[in-house]
């Protein structure tokens, strides 16, 4: 294995060279049918493995202030880190699902080169097996999570999924801060992925893509019919059966659906079986494609993501974005990032789409009968689309808030 130099976008970056260990089918996660690596631990403890050296050791000229690691994948970093002399740089973990939690029987520890006497419950060690991401949340002086929702949610049982002590105790470390979205990459004053391009203000294209998009998945559905889509991984976090439970009330409004997306395949299965007995209201493409993604932003009325969890999100931000209004669960960063248009947002023109909650499909399709209800009060429509455009969505406030936290953790 080699670190290797380089530089793109103006970025410099170091990169493990490491052929034995990734270079190989399918993804850098699981083989081409799906199912993890055999050998992650080893894997991803390498990356770890390196990065903490090079924090610990610096490289060349160079020493690090901050070794920010994601997820469980470059848990152990910090722990590396930590486990010898160094620089003195500081460690962040930030926890971008803490249902991924990297746990690996106890034997690995061998394997990854940690200390034994490091294997207790203050430490990496978890239920008897190594966790990554325990690593990182114990060795590391700060930690975040993608909204300040989540920040809150993982603290209690039901969303801490056994994480929830240790996160408690360290509250004060614990700071929530939202995702942003490239706004070069999702805009539709310049994507050449929509039929006809729009910006706040003057959004007459969103017509154009709305009759690609109903041609494309060869829809017949009125223009006074509110359009709504969904894209996503097809699994039981989404809450995509909830919106298979929901879909009666949906087309009782004479509305249509477009899905995109894949997974379980009971899933898939429900949403192509939707399209079969609906054709002329529900489209469904099960896979994925990014330039589908985008016409439907821009031609869609509203996209619905009904998570039952969700630490950030960034299909509802690619919705305000476009003025595709989302219709959210009240969780995590879709609660932070959507003003639900109740009588008090209405009334004080501030509403951007629709939350619902409890997160069940009664609540789901009371959601959906208020969204179709603000869609033929089309002043309001235009009104919600225009506050919901002008919503920051880019990164420029969330780079403060990580500026802001590395200083706090090097003083």
């Amino acid at each position: 294995a080699n670190i290797v130099a380089h530089s793109a976008e103006g970025l410099d970056l170091l990169l493990l060279d490491a052929p034995h260990l990734f270079a190989r089918p399918g993804n850098p996660y699981v083989d081409g049918n799906g199912h993890d690596h055999g050998d992650n631990h080893i894997r991803f403890g390498a990356l770890s493995k390196a990065a903490g050296l090079i924090a610990q050791q610096g490289l060349g000229d160079w020493t690090p202030d901050i070794l920010h690691a994601h997820d469980w994948q470059a848990g152990l970093a910090p722990v590396y880190m930590r486990l010898g002399e160094g620089t003195g740089a500081k460690a962040v973990t930030t926890i971008h699902n803490i249902a991924f939690q990297g746990c690996f029987p106890g034997h690995a520890v061998r394997d990854l080169w940690l200390p034994l006497e490091h294997f207790h419950r203050e430490s990496f060690e978890y239920y008897g097996a190594v966790s990554f991401l325990k690593g990182g949340l114990m060795w590391s002086d700060k930690i975040t999570t993608v909204s300040p929702t989540y920040a809150r949610e993982i603290t209690t049982p039901t969303y801490g999924l056994g994480f929830e002590g240790i996160l408690a105790s360290r509250r004060g470390d614990l700071a929530g801060i939202l995702n942003g979205v490239d706004l070069d990459v999702w805009d539709p004053a310049t994507d050449t992925a929509l039929a006809k391009t729009y910006a706040a203000g003057d959004t007459a294209g969103r017509a154009a893509n709305r009759r690609r998009l109903v041609d494309h998945f060869a829809l017949s559905l009125p223009d006074d019919a509110p359009l709504f889509c969904i894209v996503t991984r097809l699994t039981a976090q989404k809450g995509v059966d909830l919106l298979l439970g929901a879909l009666p009330r949906l087309l009782s409004h004479g509305a249509g659906l477009v899905a995109l997306g894949s997974g379980d395949p009971r899933l898939e299965m429900g949403l192509s079986a939707a399209a079969h007995h609906h054709p002329q209201r529900v489209g469904v493409k099960i896979g994925y494609d990014e330039g589908l993604s985008h016409l439907m932003q821009g031609g869609a009325d509203a996209i619905i993501i009904p998570s039952r969890f969700e630490p950030c999100g960034l299909t509802q931000l690619y919705g305000l974005r476009y003025g595709c209004l989302p219709l959210v669960a009240r969780t995590g960063g879709l609660a932070d990032t959507v003003i639900d248009a109740n009588e008090a947002a209405i009334t004080a023109n501030v509403a951007t789409g629709f939350q619902f909650s409890p997160v069940t499909v009664d609540a789901l399709g009371d959601a959906i009968d208020r969204a179709c209800e603000a869609f033929a009060d089309k002043a309001l429509w235009r009104a919600m689309m225009d506050n919901a455009m002008a919503q920051p969505v880019g990164w420029d406030r969330s780079a403060d808030a990580y500026l802001a936290l590395y200083e706090d953790a090097r003083r």
